[in-house]
């Protein structure tokens, strides 16, 4: 695997994980996945519920929120249910090839329960969705650090993916 100690990847979560099968199992894979490059995992607060508040009012203040994390020169993918779709082997050559250009950081958002404001998605570069199927905003989290794991496996010809 080339430049992948050049590449860092923060994923940023808006609202804690609050079930300990899923804390412990996203340690595991971030545990994991940091042999292979340096990843961070950047928690934003879900917003206190109001009755005045719509869903637009929550999108556009997470927004707030997660836009102060992301960087100039950051690729931000949108974990999105109107994404793109990769099999396990087409995603592992997304992340080679973000590697091979030399980026240095690659940034994933996992929303809130109303999805993302206007301003996220104008700031994204590209959205990811991983199922034509509807997870909870705290499994998805632990399905997405494993195909990240099984991602680097695969470029790194190590036999996860395949045992």
């Amino acid at each position: 695997m080339t430049n992948e100690k050049q590449m860092k990847i923060k994923i940023i979560l808006v609202g804690k994980t609050n079930a300990d099968y899923l804390t412990q199992g996203i340690e595991v894979y971030r545990s994991r996945v940091s042999k292979y490059l340096p990843i961070e995992i950047q928690v934003i607060p879900a917003m206190k519920s109001t009755k005045s508040w719509s869903a637009d009012d929550f999108k556009n203040r997470e927004g707030e929120q997660i836009l102060r994390w992301i960087e100039t020169g950051d690729h931000v993918v949108l974990l999105d249910e109107n994404g793109k779709t990769y099999h396990s082997v087409a995603f592992a050559e997304f992340l080679q090839h973000k590697m091979n250009i030399g980026l240095r950081r690659l940034i994933f958002v996992v929303g809130g329960a109303y999805g993302f404001s206007p301003a996220i998605y104008a700031r994204a570069d590209a959205k990811l969705s991983l199922s034509k199927m509807t997870f909870s905003h705290q499994l998805i989290r632990l399905i997405f650090l494993e195909q990240l794991y099984r991602a680097f496996s695969i470029i790194n010809n190590e036999p996860y993916h395949n045992a």
